[in-house]
């Protein structure tokens, strides 16, 4: 595992590539991650490095938190999460990670949590159908129907699918395309959309699979080079073209010149 980054969801916007194809994006901004503490394997059992990301007030922090941050001489984090790695020699508390962690990565993880839709039915939560909107439906048009058996098991199973509370969960999202990144203002755009409200907390990672498709950038500049080979092919076959034209003009000419 590797080291991963928190950001804030700034919202959507779209690029425009050379060839002219509009590409939507969701733009992030990442927070400096600042190392807390560095686990080691003699001493914790395992090797791992907890980073602390956004400022946080000592007046909103327990007392059990700001003993912690007294002990490390950090300043207060809001945000902690703790990553394991193989080697920690190149790592040292107080030093900062940033947008660097993802430099020449193609491909990322992005877990953020949902919107939250609050109460909902079973037609707007699961897609369900709904009942009969005809005569014996008496005002019960988009309830669920019947939830469970008879006297056995005389209840309702685990995970049925009935109205309750919707959105507001944890989702990630896997294998996503990073189009571009800004390390001046800290600032990744990703193709596609992530889940979650302008200004939600976003956790991303590298992508722990492995993945063999070509990025929009590779396939762009694919075909680029396809666009310039195809335009120095014509120019070819029609120089030859002339030059058969002024063989065949010079042998007609030389026979004139026979039968005169």
């Amino acid at each position: 595992m590797t080291l991963g980054l928190v950001g804030k969801k700034i919202g959507m916007s779209r690029e425009f590539l050379d060839s002219g194809i509009s590409v939507p994006v969701t733009v992030v901004k990442i927070e400096k991650g600042r190392i807390i503490d560095i686990y080691s394997k003699e001493k914790n059992g395992y090797t791992a490095i907890k980073l602390g990301f956004q400022k946080i007030k000592p007046s909103k922090m327990t007392k059990q938190m700001k003993g912690f941050f007294a002990k490390k001489n950090t300043e207060p984090k809001k945000i902690l999460k703790e990553y394991r790695i193989v080697k920690t020699d190149n790592f040292k508390i107080g030093s900062e990670v940033g947008l660097e962690l993802f430099k020449d990565v193609k491909f990322i993880d992005v877990r953020s949590k949902t919107i939250g839709k609050g109460f909902a039915g079973p037609m707007k939560r699961w897609n369900f159908s709904g009942l009969r909107a005809s005569h014996g439906v008496s005002v019960s048009h988009r309830s669920h129907g019947s939830t469970g058996q008879r006297q056995d098991p005389g209840k309702v199973f685990k995970n049925k699918k009935m109205a309750g509370h919707m959105g507001s969960r944890f989702r990630t999202l896997l294998n996503l395309e990073v189009l571009k990144s800004d390390s001046e203002n800290n600032l990744i755009y990703i193709k596609g959309s992530i889940p979650g409200s302008k200004n939600s907390t976003i956790f991303l990672r590298k992508s722990t699979k492995t993945i063999n498709r070509k990025t929009l950038m590779e396939k762009e500049v694919l075909l680029q080079k396809n666009q310039q080979t195809t335009a120095k092919a014509p120019s070819k076959t029609s120089s030859q073209k002339g030059s058969k034209k002024e063989e065949t003009k010079k042998l007609n000419e030389k026979k004139e010149v026979k039968k005169k």
